[in-house]
């Protein structure tokens, strides 16, 4: 009688616990939807800050107000912006101490403005907020160890139902290891798959709108447009893409031997009193949570192919943390642009040109 109470305990516990895993996943990524309203917009569906950033450098080269020669060195020809991304270039440049397109990239990902198109597009449903995705990815995971726990468990359970039942002639009851296994897979297939959906930053409806954008804007696409897109091997410049590759790289997170991290990077400057670890985490959004490293988000499929989600924005500058830019509330940081976080958003940041 007993055994049977725990496998009834067990089943309705793991049934609430699923319920409650699956509510959350499907609330986190329905919203209001709707299209989108730029092509910045679709760069950061598609591949985060680091796309924004490559797009707007890219519209800016192909009009000549910017040029950028090798090595990877950017230099302000016309200073005209169009919108507030491209202005938000044109004040990293003015801030930064030189003109390296590697550093110019990341000041442009940490912008302020590029921050805003993340909370303007989790705020109509289109992307999932890091620090929800983070949060439901921790349930998942709790629901995941809870069903290997609960494994042994029952193995150990059932060794103490066996032993109780010492009379030969009784009949040998039903394992209660068997009894629960269908729960324990249960548990590990939803944890799972909810784990995976939690780590995809753009949502369904983020996924229409920029398939949408594609099939109207698509045929007539300028080299930035490509960009936002289809990533980097899209865009026509082949010199252009190398250096906006290399940019990407630049910011890789530093390993010493072994896989660990190593010291500092050189491009830190000493100027600057934060560590990397600081520095790394300015920029809040990041195309996937699984893989914030180098490239820009590139898609594989060239013009015509349709990206959901990219792969990456710059790997020195993914997130660890939704509350604010840099640290814990109330904390400040520095970017090239003497940016400061705020904690009252997930990914707001307030800054001035220095």
């Amino acid at each position: 009688m007993l055994v049977n109470v725990l496998v009834a305990v067990f089943y309705l516990a793991g049934a609430a616990a699923v319920a409650l895993l699956l509510t959350r996943v499907l609330r986190t990524r329905r919203g209001s939807g709707g299209p989108v309203h730029d092509r910045y917009e679709v760069a950061f569906l598609n591949g985060g800050p680091a796309r924004v950033a490559d797009a707007a450098l890219t519209a800016l080269q192909a009009d000549g107000r910017l040029g950028i020669g090798g090595p990877g060195i950017v230099a302000v020809v016309r200073p005209v912006a169009y919108d507030p991304v491209e202005r938000a270039v044109l004040q990293a440049h003015a801030a930064a101490p030189h003109g390296a397109l590697h550093h110019l990239r990341l000041a442009v990902m940490q912008h302020p403005a590029v921050q805003e198109i993340g909370d303007g597009l989790a705020g109509r449903g289109l992307v999932v907020e890091p620090a929800t995705r983070r949060a439901t990815g921790r349930w998942c995971a709790a629901l995941l160890i809870t069903g290997f726990v609960l494994f042994p468990v029952s193995i150990v359970l059932t060794v103490v139902e066996y032993a109780s039942t010492l009379d030969p002639g009784s009949d040998m009851p039903f394992p209660f290891v068997l009894k629960v296994v269908p729960l324990l897979v249960a548990l590990l297939v939803t944890a799972a798959v909810c784990g995976s959906l939690s780590r995809r930053q753009t949502t369904p409806a983020g996924r229409r709108a920029v398939a949408a954008y594609g099939r109207e804007h698509g045929p007539r696409a300028d080299p930035a447009l490509l960009v936002a897109l289809y990533g980097l091997r899209a865009l026509p410049d082949p010199v252009l893409r190398e250096q906006l590759v290399a940019a990407a790289r630049f910011y890789g997170p530093p390993r010493r031997r072994g896989g660990r991290r190593g010291a500092v990077p050189p491009y830190v400057h000493s100027s600057t009193s934060r560590s990397y670890d600081d520095f790394a985490a300015t920029t809040v959004w990041c195309a996937a949570s699984s893989a914030c490293g180098g490239g820009g988000g590139s898609c594989s499929g060239g013009p015509g192919s349709s990206c959901s989600s990219g792969s990456s924005c710059s790997s020195g500058a993914c997130s660890s943390g939704g509350s604010s830019c840099g640290g814990g509330g109330g904390s400040s940081c520095s970017s090239s642009s003497s940016s400061s976080c705020s904690s009252s958003s997930g990914s707001s940041c307030s800054s001035s040109s220095s």
